[in-house]
């Protein structure tokens, strides 16, 4: 009595199992949201690649500095000419990752704001039905 009680049971929880097995079902994002997820995740790529630049500048500047003052404790005016030139280029990269860091800041600012808007036009969408 039990198997056949058991056997009537299993095809009608089958679709209840299923359903919380899959978890909770997430809506579709909307164009805006995803157009807004996509900048950010464009904006975090370009920021770690303005990081290693600014790293590679300072980097650089440490070099020439290092270098100049080799130069001049050595009375070697290449070395100490190369020095400078080697940190004024590390300064520029430096500058340079600085301005990309500053971009892609924004542009994570604007993926936020157009991810905010679809979300509202989503929401304003659900509202209407």
């Amino acid at each position: 009595m039990t198997r056949s009680l058991i056997r009537s049971l299993i095809p009608s929880s089958l679709p209840l199992v299923a359903l919380l097995l899959a978890g909770p079902v997430r809506a579709a994002d909307s164009a805006g949201e995803k157009a807004g997820n996509q900048m950010e995740r464009k904006a975090n790529t370009e920021e770690k690649a303005a990081n290693a630049e600014k790293a590679k500048g300072a980097k650089l500047e440490e070099q020439g500095k290092a270098e100049e003052k080799a130069g001049k404790k050595n009375d070697n005016k290449h070395e100490e000419a190369a020095g400078k030139a080697k940190k004024k280029k590390g300064e520029a990269v430096s500058k340079a990752g600085s301005e990309k860091m500053d971009e892609a800041k924004q542009m994570e600012k604007s993926g936020n704001d157009a991810e905010k808007a679809g979300v509202k036009a989503k929401k304003a969408d659900e509202k209407a039905k």
